[in-house]
């Protein structure tokens, strides 16, 4: 979901939870005097490793990029740009990169697309390529319609070469409304894959509506990250919990899941993206640039220079 949402700046708990008692208000009638009476336990928010399925997980996600949609922008869309295409935070380009191999003629689909940054690039660098960005936030979409309008009225040519607006759609990455091999790109750059219960779902998905010679990307944060805290300094280099455990991170307010990613290791996705019928084309390291001295979140030149940040995977379907 969008931008990187492409992950969170969330300080991971690395196996520990923090939980907060709430008081009960003033005026609520607790009649202290009778303590043989039964005090209902505080509610309690916690940030855990814990399991969470599908669901939760779906309307914790969509409501919290909802959110945070304006402040995820006024955070970040400096780096990101309006219409621009940058895979994760050291910064590379699909420009530089040409991972999704883009050529006149293709429809393209982005999903976890957030503020359409990435697909509003696609649809401006191609006169003749079909773009949809879709997110399951509503939230997200709206600031993708208010960006395009900002940057048109300003001159900034968010309307594609076409004439026409960047096509908007919100949908679940895991039931895509478009009919099998009917697309020849697929990506997300930091959307969906962290953020859905069953990633795995998301790949075979993808792979459905791909064509034949079709080509899915997606950028993720570097699974190798998970066993570190996720701090840019140097408590951010020592390993904390094991990267072999998949347990979710989970956020909570009064019992209720408002936040979920999911962790899945490098060789838990290459199966999933095999499983779904695709062929691993390259899977990409991509190394912090000497020219990069931002911070984002977990993500730093003194963290970039030592460790993966980002993996992103390219995968095609056969034919």
């Amino acid at each position: 979901m969008g931008g990187y949402e492409r992950t969170s700046d969330r300080m991971r708990p690395d196996g520990c939870t923090h939980t907060l008692l709430v008081r009960p208000h003033e005026g609520q009638n607790l009649r202290d005097a009778d303590q043989s009476l039964p005090v209902d336990p505080p509610v309690t928010d916690e940030v855990a490793r814990r399991p969470v399925g599908g669901d939760e997980t779906r309307a914790a996600n969509r409501a919290w990029w909802d959110g945070e949609a304006e402040d995820y922008y006024a955070e970040h869309g400096a780096f990101l740009g309006d219409a621009a295409f940058v895979w994760g935070p050291e910064g590379w380009t699909e420009a530089e990169l040409d991972l999704l191999e883009v050529r006149d003629g293709m429809t393209v689909l982005e999903i976890g697309a957030g503020a359409g940054q990435c697909s509003r690039w696609l649809s401006r660098a191609h006169a003749d390529v079909r773009v949809v960005a879709s997110d399951l936030s509503m939230g997200m979409l709206r600031m993708a319609r208010r960006i395009e309008s900002k940057t048109s009225d300003a001159g900034g040519g968010a309307v594609a070469p076409s004439g026409r607006a960047l096509p908007l759609l919100q949908c679940d990455g895991l039931a895509l409304p478009f009919a099998d091999a009917t697309l020849d790109r697929v990506f997300t750059a930091y959307g969906v894959v962290p953020f859905v219960a069953d990633s795995a779902a998301a790949f075979r998905e993808a792979a459905r509506v791909l064509r034949p010679g079709g080509r899915l990307v997606f950028s993720t944060s570097h699974p190798v990250r998970w066993a570190f805290p996720d701090d840019p300094g140097p408590d951010g280099l020592t390993v904390t919990s094991s990267y072999f455990d998949r347990t979710p991170y989970v956020e909570s307010e009064a019992g209720v899941v408002t936040y979920a990613e999911h962790h899945r290791t490098v060789g838990d996705l290459v199966r999933q993206v095999v499983g779904a019928g695709l062929v691993l084309v390259d899977l990409v390291e991509p190394e912090w640039p000497a020219g990069n001295e931002a911070t984002w979140g977990g993500w730093s030149p003194l963290r970039g220079r030592l460790l993966p940040g980002t993996l992103i995977v390219v995968a095609d379907r056969a034919g």
